[in-house]
């Protein structure tokens, strides 16, 4: 199975810079698309339908606003939208598609960067989803987790790590959230593949031309449950596929 996770920073925006010519091309069986700003209108993804693949899409309440969806070729044995409660669903946070093997956990975390209530309330989020995945791991599921974390692991991971040694994305708690999440029993696929490469990023501030120079954060990942990592072929990021700020990442399990 073949898996995108994809912050397309508006999906309607991003259709309209060709993303499904794309998606034509690159042919995934499980596209996770986040930060979809739904609208009031509803979205037409009728040309997903007509590659192959069935939407699920979980909105956020707010009009333009966050929200998550998943795109699969293949067929699940159940589609489960959020997490069950109704702060972080208000905000379209979570959609989880199982499998006979394996579930696709489509996953857009908060950023923080608006202020500190906004970073106080990522810091939560990221405590309950910790807690959220154990849960289901308790009950046997083996995930991959795909989507914009809005965090960086490492000083590798961010092309300025001294300079934002404090800033939403890369501070001493986050970074210590994710040590923990993954010694829970997830491997960061990328880094699997790439070990300790530098200079491998997945968003760029549309300022000062930092695509174009290289500047930027490495927020997007596909971890994988380290019970699947027998099955994993092959992990990496196509930072020349641009319909949005962020890039595509994908594994195949």
């Amino acid at each position: 199975m073949n898996i995108i996770s994809y912050n397309v920073n508006g999906l309607r925006s991003a259709l309209s810079k060709g993303l499904l010519e794309w998606v034509r091309e690159a042919q995934p069986d499980v596209l996770c698309v986040q930060e979809i700003k739904a609208g009031r209108e509803p979205l037409d993804v009728s040309g997903f339908a007509e590659l192959g693949y069935t939407a699920y899409l979980h909105p956020a309440q707010k009009p333009g606003y966050s929200g998550v969806a998943t795109f699969s070729k293949c067929t699940p044995t159940a589609v489960v939208e959020g997490c069950g409660t109704e702060l972080y669903d208000f905000e379209g946070r979570v959609l989880r598609l199982d499998f006979e093997d394996l579930s696709v956990l489509n996953v857009y975390m908060p950023s923080g960067t608006s202020g500190p209530e906004r970073q106080a309330f990522k810091v939560e989020w990221l405590h309950f989803f910790r807690a959220y995945v154990r849960q289901l791991r308790a009950e046997g599921r083996r995930l991959v987790i795909g989507g914009d974390f809005n965090c960086c692991q490492t000083a590798i991971d961010l092309h300025n790590p001294k300079a934002n040694q404090n800033s939403p994305g890369y501070t001493p708690e986050e970074r210590q959230w994710f040590q923990d999440f993954l010694a829970d029993g997830f491997t960061d696929s990328f880094r699997h593949h790439h070990g300790d490469a530098p200079g491998h990023y997945s968003w760029w501030s549309y300022r000062a031309g930092s695509r174009a120079r290289n500047v930027g954060w490495r927020l997007d990942h596909l971890l994988v449950d380290s019970e699947l990592l027998p099955r994993v072929t092959g992990a990496g990021l196509l930072p020349d596929v641009v319909h949005s700020d962020h890039c595509p990442a994908w594994v195949t399990v």
